[in-house]
């Protein structure tokens, strides 16, 4: 961790308030770790946007019943071997199954990937959480 540095801050009364109350919600310990949190987020996104290695998580909801599903799902991510470091596979139900992929690499090559899981027939639904390969933050 770098050097503290304290800078001041004008907000409007009820801005600050409202953020005050999302700091308590969010069970944050400070304002400062809140503001904090919220500066790497828009970092994050400046990664994702600039096409920076980047981790991340595809998650899928899908029916295993579904012929062929699982045999389409494990071609895709063959394709993607180069960015795939990791996944799992959870049984919701007697039809219901759950994977989470985890991802590092080019954001567009995630995206890429998550597209193309997500539109199988029988994936129910699909999320690309983005988040940072954590050199930059």
């Amino acid at each position: 961790m770098g050097k503290l540095v304290r800078f001041g801050i004008s907000l409007e009364q009820d801005l600050l308030e409202k953020f005050d109350r999302l700091t308590k919600d969010k069970n944050y310990t400070s304002r400062s770790e809140a503001f904090r949190d919220l500066i790497r987020q828009e970092l994050v996104q400046k990664q994702w946007q600039g096409g920076q290695e980047v981790a991340g998580a595809i998650t899928l909801i899908y029916d295993h019943h579904k012929r062929e599903l699982v045999n389409k799902l494990m071609d895709i991510q063959h394709e993607f071997g180069g960015i795939i470091i990791s996944s799992q596979h959870v049984h919701l139900d007697h039809n219901n199954c759950l994977e989470i992929i985890a991802v590092q690499g080019s954001p567009k090559e995630a995206q890429k990937l998550a597209d193309s899981l997500k539109s199988v027939k029988g994936v129910k639904h699909g999320t690309l959480s983005m988040s940072t390969a954590g050199k930059d933050i």
